[in-house]
């Protein structure tokens, strides 16, 4: 990856990335992948293919997507490929590199992370909290502005605190593109970042309450 795209990841997007397993490629051979839930498994798949966009990592989540029957042309990513390992051979292709990673982003984010589905199992049996906690630990596996800002109005009829979540979030937004790309901006708007998602994570059963 170049390194003007790891400066879109550090400062164009805020990145909401939760996992419990690290590694640079997803191997679906391994057994420690194997032993993952089916969530867990598709956001490795997916973060791999957004940071390390090889044929391999594409073929996990093809593979991935038929075993679970879900429909997504896998192909339509391999123009976002093939354009990544062209900025890599370029030098000032910052802009260039924004765009191709908020396009990479909204791609992605058309695979719902399965955390949603979990919340709208838990609303079907009236497990209120698991359904807060499943939703919010689905929108901190989402890529996109527009995508986390949805999820979280859709959730703020049945959690008041997620009104404040995306008003936080906006914030954000304004603090990124407003920040500069020096040592002490970026880590300013890393250490906001950090705790705005440590708060999305964290449930606010008062704010859930309001609603019962």
């Amino acid at each position: 990856m170049s390194l003007s795209t790891l400066f879109t990841i550090a400062i164009v997007l805020i990145l909401l990335r939760v996992f419990w397993l690290k590694i640079k490629d997803a191997n679906l051979k391994s057994e420690s992948f194997k032993k993952l839930p089916p969530k867990d498994q598709l956001a490795v798949i997916k973060e791999c293919l957004l940071n390390n966009p090889t044929e391999g990592n594409l073929s996990n989540l093809k593979d991935f997507l038929v075993r679970q029957g879900a429909d997504l042309d896998v192909e339509s990513y391999r123009p976002f490929m093939k354009k990544q390992l062209e900025l890599t051979r370029r030098k000032d292709a910052l802009a260039e590199d924004n765009e191709l990673f908020c396009n990479e982003a909204a791609w992605l984010d058309k695979i719902r992370p399965l955390e949603f589905e979990e919340a709208n199992d838990a609303r079907c049996k009236n497990r209120q909290e698991d359904y807060i906690s499943n939703s919010l630990e689905g929108i901190a596996r989402l890529y996109s502005d527009e995508a986390i800002l949805r999820e979280l109005e859709a959730l703020a009829p049945e959690y008041p605190k997620a009104k404040d979540l995306a008003e936080d979030y906006r914030k954000l937004m304004e603090l990124r593109e407003s920040s500069g790309a020096d040592d002490d901006s970026l880590a300013k708007l890393r250490k906001a970042k950090n705790a705005w998602e440590d708060n999305l994570l964290q449930i606010d059963l008062v704010a859930e309450t309001k609603q019962g």
